[in-house]
């Protein structure tokens, strides 16, 4: 524990002892084990999971191409953390199937370079969007809501999510899913990823930074998990019965895959990024 969240923890212990039951103190399970579990539980349920073993040479050349080193600051206070990272741009690029030309828009993007990366890799005319940018469209960022974006219909071919839709509070998870359907063109698609999941449907939260005055409007059928060190408000981890209610059952004409990654061990022990979960759009 750094010394950072030792001058939390006063702020986090009142705010644990105020939170709502069910609670945990401590972070979510979630390793290779528990992805185990929830795989089960997902292929129980009649949903299929489907292998996705990287490549490493392919991992390999698209991390030389994006030359992270020109991001000298991206994950700098974190670099065992920076393979987990470059492997998550990796992935929804591959499965996203990036093209010259189209149009991409990677959501809830903050400091990321992944647009920059996907533009000069990929030569896609590449957006990032945030809620903390201001609202509209302004040259190549689009600032407000992910399940409300200031854009016309079938304005992208492909959007991306690294590690940011576990952050959707309240209800703006099953917004943003009907917003994919109006968002992408016919044959469009999405990659969220990692899908955060759990054996049971879990919130996580460090209340060191969130307190007892403001936070988040849990949903009443998750456990909350105050973990000092998280860093974030509001982290989601479905498990499958709430992964069918709160996504996979809003998706109106959109197919969904759900992957699993097999050989994160071979990239690096820092990566986590156990699922991933593609929308697409049918072409017309």
């Amino acid at each position: 524990m750094g010394i950072i969240d030792v001058l939390r923890r006063p702020k986090f212990e009142l705010g644990h002892l105020v939170l709502r039951d069910p609670k945990v103190k401590g972070p979510v399970r979630y390793d290779a084990s528990s992805a185990d579990d929830v795989q089960r539980a997902l292929e129980g349920t009649g949903l299929s999971v489907v292998p996705l073993r990287v490549n490493q040479r392919e991992y390999r050349d698209f991390v030389a191409r994006a030359d992270y080193a020109r991001f000298g600051s991206y994950y700098a206070w974190n670099r065992p953390s920076f393979a987990e990272k470059s492997l998550e741009h990796y992935l929804a690029a591959k499965l996203l199937e990036l093209r010259e030309g189209s149009v991409h828009v990677d959501v809830a993007s903050d400091t990321s370079p992944a647009r920059e990366i996907y533009a000069d890799v990929y030569g896609v005319t590449a957006y990032r969007q945030d809620l903390s940018f201001p609202a509209g469209v302004v040259g190549n960022r689009i600032g407000g809501d992910a399940a409300a974006m200031p854009v016309r219909d079938g304005f992208a071919d492909t959007m991306s999510l690294h590690c940011s839709f576990e952050h959707f509070e309240g209800d703006s998870d099953m917004r943003f899913i009907a917003e994919c359907a109006r968002v992408l063109r016919p044959g469009g698609r999405v990659c969220i990823l990692p899908l955060y999941m759990s054996p049971r449907y879990s919130v996580m939260t460090d209340l060191g930074v969130v307190g007892w005055r403001s936070q988040p409007a849990f949903e009443e059928d998750a456990t909350v998990y105050s973990a000092i060190g998280y860093g974030q408000r509001h982290g989601r981890f479905y498990d499958a019965a709430h992964l069918q209610s709160r996504v996979l059952g809003r998706l109106g004409a959109l197919r969904a895959t759900i992957h699993r990654v097999t050989n994160l061990e071979e990239i690096g022990p820092a990566c986590y990024v156990h699922f991933a979960l593609t929308l697409e759009r049918p072409a017309a």
